[in-house]
């Protein structure tokens, strides 16, 4: 589910609710590089993957994010197979990347207390990567074939407004593509995932071979649960 209040108290309460995942949010959420530390150190206690948004897709975000123990990243709005190669290097320390190496103040060494971070890093890095527009979409086979390229996560609300349909992911042309998109992915041999809030739509992209689908948002739970209880009490027999 997402985790998107900014809040390490809610990250802690979901991470012990039995999901399987977590995705903290940088892009669409009020969370910044401490918020996101906070929420990792609440959730580390917890049998949970946890994965982070950074706001774009940016070598030195990704940097940040990796160095405080960020070890799934979800890349946004990644294009073509040049862009999603360029952002695996930057996950990676020389010579099969570009990532600075800071491990002494890193709390994702422990301070140097591994003493063979630097040698495992790499292989611990799981990267994920957003297709969201029609441009993504087209490029999708040749992302797939990226070495280094975990997962691909299909964006329904930025996708439908590239097709040209802003605000109806449900409209049956995104509907269709996302469908191919999925199975495409899967075809390739690479995790797909995809956000899903309607249980309809989740157990589909299952079906079709996701292996990882955002079904709830901690804020959306929050606040269709208000909702219904000022509904229940507002309607109710002493009303």
């Amino acid at each position: 589910m997402w985790v998107v209040t900014g809040s390490s108290y809610c990250a802690e309460v979901c991470a012990g609710g039995g999901l399987d995942w977590l995705l903290i949010d940088m892009e669409h959420a009020p969370n910044d590089l401490r918020s996101v530390l906070s929420q990792l150190q609440a959730v580390a206690p917890y049998p949970v993957n946890v994965a982070v948004r950074p706001p774009a897709s940016e070598p030195h975000m990704i940097k940040q994010l990796l160095d405080i123990g960020v070890v799934n990243l979800l890349l946004p709005m990644v294009e073509s197979a040049e862009q999603a190669s360029a952002l695996v290097r930057a996950t990676r320390y020389p010579p099969d990347g570009d990532r600075g190496v800071g491990a002494a103040f890193a709390r994702a060494s422990r301070w140097n207390r591994r003493t063979h971070y630097l040698q495992q890093a790499d292989q611990e890095v799981c990267v994920l990567v957003q297709v969201e527009s029609s441009e993504g979409l087209a490029a999708l086979t040749d992302i797939a074939e990226v070495n280094g390229v975990d997962g691909i996560f299909i964006g329904p609300s930025d996708l439908a407004a590239s097709l040209g349909h802003l605000g109806r992911p449900d409209h049956p042309e995104v509907v269709e593509r996302i469908e191919w998109a999925l199975s495409a992915i899967t075809k390739a041999g690479v995790a797909a995932g995809v956000n899903a809030f309607k249980e309809s739509d989740a157990r589909r992209a299952i079906e079709l071979g996701s292996r990882f689908v955002l079904v709830g948002a901690d804020l959306t739970l929050l606040a269709r649960g208000s909702e219904e209880l000022a509904v229940r009490y507002h309607t109710g027999p002493d009303r």
